[in-house]
């Protein structure tokens, strides 16, 4: 191997194994924030995501995106204890399409709130004004040490869990009974836990991989346009329930979490995550600011190394 060869594949090495490729190639209304993406059984991809009566967009792409709706267009009263004031915004929705059918998790609360309730909706189209109610699965009070708050669901061997949780003692994992999206049992575990920045750890999403479970969080402060300071972070576990620990050896519980995108160029603050497995592998899904406003972000992930790496 000559010296120049050599010299310009280490280059491109370096280059792949360092650059940080985002947000991906989206276009159309991509003003979003919180997303999760799912993909029906023709092929058409579903983002939702935060917003008074929560956000509706279809792709047949994964790339043009086009806003139709809302999940609740005529408001979703049920929720009013929660964010305290009428028909307010809904928050961090996860979607799950299985056998066909639409399960959407979201939250209600308000900022700095613990009073805070996790709820359940289900559709056979995803479309506008097919939604229908399935009720509340978890809340929470200032009596309570965590938020429910964030929710998504992880389905292995065919256990439902739902992780949950933002900022107090961090990040927490329930069972579901997979009969009704609802608690099967009132029991937590505790999967994420940062003391800096306040305890600024939420966001949660379970994703398998081969032999390992990872759990991405999002770090630090969101929702403050390009003063934002959010960055994505992951752990590892064999086991849904944990430890889950960091590419150090760092349980998540300790404050560990490894970097998987932060910052960068014009993107700010990264954050609010989902993570889907596409036909060219795991995708991962995500908001971030620019001076105009909060958009979509999409990339690929590569697990080669044992660890996500954004592409």
């Amino acid at each position: 191997m000559s010296f120049t060869f050599l010299f310009a594949f280490l280059a491109i090495f370096a280059a792949t194994c360092h650059a940080v490729v985002g947000p991906g190639k989206v276009t159309g209304d991509t003003a979003v924030h919180d997303p999760t993406m799912c993909k029906d059984d023709s092929g058409t991809y579903w983002v939702f995501s935060t917003g008074v009566g929560l956000e509706i967009r279809k792709s047949t792409d994964r790339i043009a995106w086009t806003r139709v709706g809302l999940v609740w267009p005529n408001g979703a009263p049920w929720t009013d204890q929660f964010t305290g004031t009428s028909n307010g915004a809904l928050w961090a929705p996860d979607c799950t399409i299985i056998n066909g059918e639409f399960n959407l998790f979201y939250a209600a609360s308000s900022f700095g709130s613990q009073t805070s309730g996790i709820f359940l909706a289900k559709s056979s189209t995803g479309l506008p004004g097919s939604w229908t109610n399935e009720g509340l699965i978890t809340s929470t009070s200032p009596s309570n040490n965590f938020n429910a708050i964030d929710p998504n669901l992880i389905i292995d061997n065919g256990k439902w869990f739902m992780s949950l949780g933002s900022f107090w003692t961090g990040i927490k994992l329930m069972n579901l009974n997979p009969a009704t999206g609802h608690l099967s049992s009132n029991s937590v575990t505790a999967l994420a836990q940062r003391t800096a920045n306040n305890g600024a750890i939420e966001a949660s999403v379970i994703f398998k991989n081969g032999k390992y479970f990872y759990l991405f969080t999002s770090w630090d402060n969101c929702c403050q346009g390009v003063n934002s300071t959010y960055n994505i972070r992951v752990g590892r576990s064999t086991s849904v329930a944990g430890p889950y620990v960091d590419s150090a050896g760092v349980n998540l519980t300790d404050g560990g979490g490894t970097l998987v995108l932060a910052s960068h160029d014009k993107i700010i603050g990264p954050g609010g995550q989902d993570l889907l497995m596409d036909v060219d592998g795991p995708i991962l899904v995500y908001h971030y600011y620019t001076a105009t406003g909060s958009f979509l972000g999409i990339n690929r992930l590569d697990f080669s190394s044992g660890w996500p790496v954004v592409v």
